[in-house]
């Protein structure tokens, strides 16, 4: 189905894109105006740009009804600073309720049932229950445009960070990604939640290539049994790996043994078998697998 983004009004855009590009992060944002009023506003147009310098950038993106701004990017032009929050779940209705269109100068704090403390940098208050909070300051911000559902990019740097001891690793020198819940936004009601049994850790390389796709037998890839994520992480070994004259697995003998006579249901089996390995995480045994088959010596 082709989608031609031309031929859409805003709303439309606005569905299928933020349905496709998902799951997206959660910038829950605190500001206020020069005269101290304070809102508190979640956006998911957001993510990290910069290390260092360290700058978060976020889009309070105009109305698409009517083109108007929010309260948000009103703020941040009369005051440039804010927190940014991370969201997670313990706190994900609040948050969703602080996305009402409450009228200048409401408290999102109050009608959302968040406890204010002050932060150390910036004169913007911080959501105490938000696990993580990050102070910053506006560098800069991008017009995308002056029409409904144009983005207004904030380049906010951050200063400096809060994070609950509950959530860092057992060192206590970093996060540790298990413990922290974290939701995201995806299409129209819809939510994802970074559960410890929804996560999964995929190894990359650092200084050492892997061999690539194009380096594997073809029998291994045009295997109708092992998928491109298998393919990806057989590749994915800086060297292609020996035969291990001291591996060993029951299942392989058994497989090699039966079907010695049959050579592509011998490589069908051993293929299921290396396929069950490497969801597991691992490779290093099931290139020992694949390599047991006569076909790939």
């Amino acid at each position: 189905m082709l989608i031609d983004l031309a031929s859409l009004n805003t709303m439309q855009k606005q569905a299928w894109l933020q349905h496709a590009v998902a799951p997206r992060p959660i910038a829950f944002v605190s500001t206020q105006d020069a005269e101290g009023n304070v809102n508190l506003s979640p956006f998911s147009f957001f993510n990290l740009f910069s290390s260092n310098p360290p700058i978060l950038v976020f889009s309070p993106s105009r109305r698409a009804r009517d083109g108007s701004t929010k309260h948000t990017l009103e703020n941040i032009r009369e005051v440039p600073e804010c927190v940014v929050h991370i969201c997670d779940y313990a706190m994900v209705q609040q948050m969703s309720l602080s996305s009402c269109e409450y009228g200048k100068g409401v408290n999102e704090f109050i009608k959302a049932g968040f406890d204010a403390e002050p932060a150390t940098k910036v004169r913007v208050p911080m959501v105490k229950q938000a696990r993580v909070k990050m102070e910053c300051t506006v560098r800069d911000i991008i017009s995308l445009g002056e029409e409904g559902g144009a983005g207004q990019l904030v380049l906010a740097e951050v200063l400096c960070m809060h994070v609950d001891e509950s959530i860092l690793n057992a060192e206590g020198n970093m996060i540790d990604q298990t413990k922290t819940d974290w939701v995201a936004r995806m299409g129209g009601d819809w939510y994802s939640r970074a559960t410890r049994e929804s996560m999964f850790q995929v190894p990359k390389p650092n200084t050492q290539l892997g061999i690539g796709i194009d380096q594997l037998p073809q029998s291994i890839k045009n295997s109708r049994i092992l998928t491109g994520n298998h393919l990806g992480m057989l590749a994915n070994v800086h060297q292609f790996p020996e035969v291990d004259p001291a591996f060993e697995h029951d299942h392989v003998k058994q497989i090699v043994q039966y079907y010695s006579l049959n050579p592509e249901e011998m490589e069908a089996e051993l293929h299921k078998l290396a396929a069950q390995l490497l969801d597991n995480g691992a490779i290093t045994e099931a290139w020992q697998v694949l390599l047991s088959g006569e076909p790939l010596v």
